[in-house]
């Protein structure tokens, strides 16, 4: 070795150290932290999955559209916040699509989203009857990601009365299961309270099925 010129001995050396980190970072260190997420974090691990009826439904991670064929909103579920992740060359794709998470990229005053603001809330305002001063900011603006799975209470709120007219129940029976699927601040004090929209909207199926 030592007859070797001395660029060639560093590069061996150079080469031999790759490999060791290679297998330190690229092998071995992935290997132990899949164990450890998969021992001590299983579900979250796997995509947080939402089973509903032995069936995989969703995934507490990520959004997901209540709509027909059209693309309305079906009045018996909650609905979740605007979604910008489109694949753009499919029609039925209303949103919520985790191949395409992306924002608009438009900024507060862009006339596009202003506009598409204005037209969602006289949407919310006649699906809900509600007025427009009382739909909340998440009702008509998409997440950065697009892909967010939770409305903010208040969102929520506006949305009882609809819910619960089309499943012939009483406003106050909906307001209850919203509390109980309205999470507070991570720890206390970081984020905003937020209502878990998929298994809500379960759980309604589930305690209030629609009829029919």
């Amino acid at each position: 070795m030592n007859r070797l010129p001395s660029w060639v001995r560093h590069h061996i050396a150079a080469l031999r150290g790759l490999l060791v980190f290679t297998v330190i970072v690229g092998i071995a260190y992935p290997v132990v932290m899949w164990g450890v997420a998969q021992i001590a974090f299983h579900n979250n691990a796997n995509g947080s999955l939402v089973s509903y009826h032995g069936r995989v439904v969703g995934s507490s991670l990520l959004c997901q559209e209540f709509v027909d064929a059209k693309g309305n909103p079906l009045p018996q579920y909650f609905q979740p916040r605007p979604s910008a992740a489109v694949n753009p060359a499919v029609k039925t794709d209303y949103g919520c699509d985790p191949l395409f998470s992306a924002a608009s990229n438009l900024g507060p005053n862009n006339p596009a989203l202003v506009q598409d603001i204005k037209t969602r809330q006289k949407q919310i305002a006649a699906l809900d009857h509600v007025k427009i001063s009382q739909i909340p900011a998440d009702a008509v603006t998409a997440s950065g990601s697009g892909l967010d799975p939770d409305i903010s209470p208040l969102n929520a709120g506006i949305q009882v009365n609809r819910v619960a007219a089309a499943r012939h129940v009483s406003p106050a029976a909906i307001m209850a299961l919203v509390k109980q699927y309205t999470q507070g601040r991570v720890l206390g004090f970081l984020g905003e309270p937020r209502v878990d929209v998929l298994n809500l909207n379960i759980a309604l199926d589930e305690k209030y099925p629609v009829s029919g």
